[in-house]
């Protein structure tokens, strides 16, 4: 039977609450907080107990959060964050150090520039190091603490905790100012891997109002996406903040249904914290909630 204990929550136990939300798994949240499994085991009993609900549920070897479990973790992470910011306000030595970033390359060349020179500028004895791959890709790689902190699309059934929205935009189709590819029958497509979010929304879009189409190129790389577009040969989708000169929106007099909401999220481990992380998602968060959005050409 579950009692509630009004009782302070301790901040070691949700650290590793966290790597099990991030990991699925008590054996590999071991490994990450340097703790043996029994005593994570042991963790999350007297967690559960300090709550006062179930927030766990096994299966086979993973280990799925209940709904209750789910909430905790919104909590758990504001409790962590709100821990390592207040140690951070009476530091007072020189960020110095190297952190890790991630972007799809097609967020790179919208949102780098400003975010990369706005933390330069205030932490002149850091490094980033910067690794381009989509989203999927980078979720991995926070997993596995081979980043620090990425900007991914978000998708709204990812694990909780792994990413917060930042910025929304539309999601436009787009094509060549210069040619009339978007009239053609059937309509060629230029568009991410089967596996992209993108491609699944435009796709069933298209499938909605009963628009043939067929797939002619297909990329993780937004640059090949984009010079099939510019030439005139395709038709694609990007976010507001992405469309290029030579392009132009499709809009839904053209016969283009309209789209779903691109969501732009910062993600991270919040296994892994430091100052010099904290303030690198404060400048991302930052430059993308002040980012313009440029003039594009409309049908």
């Amino acid at each position: 039977m579950w009692a509630f204990m009004a009782a302070n929550l301790d901040l070691d136990q949700l650290r590793t609450f966290l790597a099990i939300a991030d990991t699925g798994s008590f054996t590999r949240a071991a490994e990450i907080v340097h703790k043996t499994q029994s005593a994570v085991s042991m963790q999350m009993r007297r967690l559960e107990e300090r709550v006062g609900k179930p927030i766990f549920l096994r299966d086979g070897r993973q280990s799925r959060l209940t709904e209750e479990g789910e909430r905790l973790v919104h909590f758990a992470n504001r409790m962590v964050k709100l821990n390592d910011e207040t140690l951070s306000a009476f530091d007072d030595t020189e960020l110095a150090g190297r952190v890790r970033l991630g972007t799809p390359d097609d967020y790179a060349d919208r949102f780098l520039p400003e975010i990369l020179a706005r933390f330069s500028r205030s932490n002149p004895r850091s490094e980033v190091t910067v690794v381009c791959a989509p989203t999927p890709l980078l979720i991995d790689a926070l997993r596995t603490r081979e980043l620090d902190v990425a900007i991914v699309t978000h998708i709204p059934d990812r694990r909780p905790g792994m990413g917060e929205v930042v910025r929304r935009e539309p999601l436009l189709w787009v094509s060549s100012a210069r040619h009339a590819v978007h009239e053609e029958d059937p309509l060629p497509l230029a568009l991410g891997r089967p596996t992209c979010d993108w491609r699944a929304a435009a796709v069933a879009a298209l499938e909605e109002v009963r628009r043939p189409h067929k797939v002619l190129f297909a990329s993780w790389n937004s640059t090949g996406v984009g010079a099939a577009v510019l030439a005139g040969l395709a038709v694609s989708v990007l976010p507001e903040s992405a469309v290029r000169p030579g392009m132009r929106v499709l809009s839904e007099s053209d016969g283009f249904p309209r789209l779903p909401m691109c969501e732009i999220a910062l993600a991270r481990s919040w296994l892994d914290r430091s100052p010099l992380i904290d303030a690198l998602a404060g400048h991302i968060v930052s430059s993308l909630d002040n980012l313009a959005v440029p003039d594009v050409a409309m049908a």
